[in-house]
């Protein structure tokens, strides 16, 4: 249970390693990050560190603000689609915890801010 001890934003950080290693490991048959992954994860990381809601942030996919260029969000939601269903099986505490988040931001934000992520 070491892993809900740590705060919201070190476990959004390490899913979000985990998902691009998996991506990687998966897609280019490598143990290591390749350029183009290192690229995608340190974007990423990046993006999340400068989130305009900062520590109380919403779950990226349903977020009112897109704060990915498009090209880039293009790579994100093709590794989402690739390890979400695998990180039931490699990591099923972080998917539930981020199913949980995902729920409870979901029902926070008013039915608008849904409908301008459709």
């Amino acid at each position: 249970m070491y892993y809900f001890r740590k705060n919201r934003y070190d476990r959004e950080i390490a899913s979000l390693k985990i998902m691009i290693q998996m991506y990687c490991s998966h897609k280019h048959h490598t143990t290591v990050l390749c350029d183009a992954c290192t690229a995608i994860q340190d974007y990423a990381l990046q993006r999340y560190q400068n989130c305009p809601y900062g520590k109380v942030k919403p779950v990226c996919s349903i977020c009112p603000v897109h704060c990915y260029r498009l090209q880039m969000r293009v790579q994100i939601k093709k590794i989402m689609r690739l390890t979400g269903p695998r990180m039931m099986l490699h990591h099923p505490l972080k998917a539930i915890d981020h199913l949980i988040l995902k729920k409870n931001f979901a029902t926070k934000l008013k039915p608008r801010e849904i409908l301008v992520q459709k």
